[in-house]
């Protein structure tokens, strides 16, 4: 499955939307699409080639346009973020060029309208009533057929497809305010009217078409403000980079740099992209990675990451990863995939917004025919209503609630160190009851220390070290590597394995210098035939994990190790238990060290000797009760039940296995993390669900008011403008939640 996300030009509302995707689903190849009223783009996901010059046509012919990006890209990666922030601002400065223009000619169009209502007016103007009249149509034909071109030709083109939206609405309301009033004066006769006796209507249609430009102009400021976390992300990345190339020094473009270039970083600047230092040393701000303020030391051998920010040394670095590959770029990936993507909750406006329009004309309709032939009401005023009926309608506020709320929510996310995958994710987190928590590296740091040497006759302790350490060396299990930096720690020599086999969740076996080693729990060496008694009576009152070595089947000696517990994990048990929810620890260890984990953190329940495979069954026995389980794990064996669960929750510190599984990634790999998470999530959904109420409740008041003549047009423009505004607003006041 590959997918590809490109701006889309022209969508006003949620029908929009639903059009845009329908002409896209019919596309052959296409497995899905998802599109953004507030991002203004469409992700698309397909399984073969396909030509975006064909997904432009469809668009084009559904009456939007596809924003192709300048460069050829590869079909399957993400539109360059530097086409899509080009189009916003193009945008922007049309919709504002626009609105000053309409602005600027309405304003005397409503002053002359208002003073023709005046005796004292007409007493001192040199000019006559029909004079005047003719003066405001030509004032008004400029605003209607150039700054408000847009909805006419939008609504032209969705009619000859036989459909409607936000512009048909407005195209509709505005224009029949404006042939009318250009009838009564120009050519009066033909409605058998005196002149005199009629009102024209320049000043509504002038007046509605600025006020809707007003409302879009503050609307896509606005939505400018909900892409600030991507804009940021973007901006961590330096433009150029010093590399070495045929023994000089050259200064390139970021996208030039290859893997394997050798990058020179200098003092204060910002790493271009990540790698392995190869020649020199420094202390790097990693704190957009990390969360931790205090810079850390760094030297020959050791990675660092593109965007963080070096400290007063200069090193050199081998590239590791470039361009898409980079952790940056994967973390902007994941922010936009996210803020693309659709909540459940929105599928109810979804529904509502494919209906609506036609809905809304028939509605209006229906309220110039009853007011007109049932009430008995003048043409004029029975239109009036009708128009009113036709803007206020406008789904604008209806089409943004939910998106722009993800957006703000992802966002914010990802400025804590919180990666959010999609907005389902994002919905589904604030409802779990449950959290199952792995134990090494997530509770714990995950960084294994030996604490203890027991060797048994005829072995001695540097013996068994060097044995165990020589045949753990190709394991990467935590505990193996932690024997072997104890061994290398005391510069003991290690052997090559010349056989060597991982038994998952037990142990591993291995041929050293023609001798078979056995190293695992007590079940796995009881499993090969190999009597343990003897090792465990070396072990009184030892509380620490274990490791059990046999060589050629005979019991040798015990190394225990011990797994430093994260500072903050009680205090994330004690908010997460406060909160309503059920803590339980799986832990592949003995009962007696996850007994004293659960004690010093917290966790009352927990579960011993736990395998890779049981914890999948655990965790489908409490989803079989009802409940609504997360996992947070960091390792490669919790890929299948992050997957899973109903949220999976990766420690960033630990495998990109476990990342790619999860539907979060909390990047400081912080348990306290997972309480903002949840609280992200509250809070996201609390403001989807304000937006979606003021989104209904203005049109389930707003449509009966115009339709029973309450409402003037001019009134209806303004709100119909300003409801846009308000829910996106109120979304960007997630931008202000505190999650501590």
């Amino acid at each position: 499955m590959e997918n590809i996300t490109l701006p889309v030009e022209g969508m006003t509302c949620a029908s929009c939307v639903a059009r845009v995707e329908k002409s896209i689903k019919n596309i052959d190849g296409v497995e899905s699409v998802s599109v953004n009223l507030a991002t203004e783009k469409a992700s698309i996901s397909f399984t073969e080639k396909i030509d975006l010059n064909l997904i432009a046509s469809v668009i084009e012919d559904a009456g939007y346009r596809l924003v192709l990006p300048e460069q050829t890209h590869p079909v399957g990666e993400t539109a360059s973020n530097q086409t899509v922030e080009k189009h916003r601002e193009e945008s922007y400065k049309k919709i504002k060029s626009e609105f000053i223009l309409s602005a600027a000619i309405t304003a005397p169009v409503m002053l002359i309208s208002m003073l023709m209502m005046t005796d004292w007016f007409h007493s001192v103007s040199p000019l006559s009533s029909e004079d005047l009249n003719k003066l405001l149509f030509l004032a008004t034909t400029v605003i209607m057929f150039i700054p408000g071109k847009r909805f006419f030709l939008a609504a032209f083109k969705l009619a000859r497809h036989f459909s409607s939206d936000m512009n048909t609405l407005i195209a509709v309301g505005t224009g029949t305010a404006y042939i009318y009033s250009t009838i009564v004066s120009l050519f009066p006769h033909w409605l058998g009217i005196v002149f005199i006796e009629q009102h024209v209507y320049f000043d509504t249609s002038a007046t509605i078409v600025t006020l809707i430009l007003l409302g879009k102009l503050l609307e896509a400021r606005a939505k400018n403000k909900t892409s600030d976390a991507i804009k940021k992300l973007i901006g961590l990345q330096p433009k150029t980079a010093r590399i070495i190339k045929n023994g000089k020094e050259i200064e390139v473009f970021l996208a030039d740099v290859k893997v394997d270039d050798v990058v020179i970083v200098r003092p204060g600047e910002r790493i271009p992209v990540d790698g392995v230092i190869i020649n020199g040393s420094s202390s790097i701000d990693e704190s957009m990675i990390t969360g931790e303020s205090i810079p850390i030391d760094k030297a020959v051998g050791d990675s660092v990451t593109g965007g963080t920010i070096n400290g007063n040394g200069s090193f050199q670095f081998k590239a590791a990863a470039v361009g898409a590959a980079t952790v940056l770029s994967q973390i902007v990936k994941l922010v936009e995939q996210a803020q693309g993507s659709k909540a459940p909750i929105q599928s109810l406006a979804d529904k509502i917004a494919s209906v609506f329009v036609p809905v809304v004309i028939t509605i209006a309709v229906a309220t110039f025919l009853l007011w007109y032939f049932a009430a008995g009401a003048f043409f004029v005023d029975s239109m009036i209503n009708f128009i009113a009926v036709m803007i206020i309608a406008c789904p604008c506020a209806l089409g943004l609630a939910t998106p722009t709320a993800i957006m703000v929510g992802t966002g914010l996310g990802a400025s804590n160190g919180i990666l959010i995958k999609n907005a389902e994710s994002l919905e589904r987190t604030c409802k779990v009851d449950t959290l199952i928590l792995d134990k090494t590296g997530t509770i714990t740091t995950g960084k294994s220390e030996v604490t203890g040497v027991y060797p048994v006759k005829p072995f001695n302790e540097i013996e068994l070290i060097r044995i165990a350490a020589s045949a753990e060396k190709l394991s990467e299990h935590p505990l193996a590597k932690a024997v072997v930096k104890y061994a290398e720690g005391k510069n003991l020599s290690l052997h090559e394995a010349e056989e060597f086999q991982s038994h998952t969740g037990f142990g591993i076996t291995a041929v050293i210098n023609g001798k078979k080693v056995t190293v695992g729990n007590v079940d796995f060496l009881s499993a090969k035939g190999i009597d343990t008694a003897g090792l465990l009576s070396v072990l009184p009152g030892v509380t620490d994990t274990t490791i059990m070595v046999a060589v050629d089947g005979i019991a040798s000696g015990v190394i225990t190790l011990a797994d430093k517990i994260k500072e903050t994990s009680a205090s994330a048990v004690f908010n997460l238990k406060k909160m309503g929810i059920d803590v339980i620890m799986l832990t592949g260890d003995n009962q007696k060290t996850a007994e004293n984990i659960a004690t010093e953190t917290g966790i009352q329940h927990y579960k011993a000797g736990v395998l890779p495979s049981d914890k999948l069954n655990i965790l489908s026995n409490y989803q079989d009760e009802g409940k609504i389980v997360a996992m947070v794990g960091d390792g490669i064996n919790d890929a299948p039940v992050l997957a899973k669960a109903d949220v999976g929750i990766a420690i960033g510190t630990g495998t990109d296995i476990a990342m790619e599984s999860a539907d979060i990634t909390l990047i400081k790999g912080n348990l306290l993390d997972v309480v903002k998470a949840i609280k992200l999530s509250q809070k996201t959904l609390s403001t989807i669900k304000q937006n979606l109420f003021w989104a209904f409740i203005y049109n389930v008041i707003g449509i009966p008011l115009a339709a029973l003549g309450l409402l003037n047009p001019m009134f209806a423009a303004a709100a119909m403008a300003f409801s846009s505004v308000s829910v996106v607003s109120n979304s960007l006041r997630l931008r202000r939640v505190k999650l501590n």
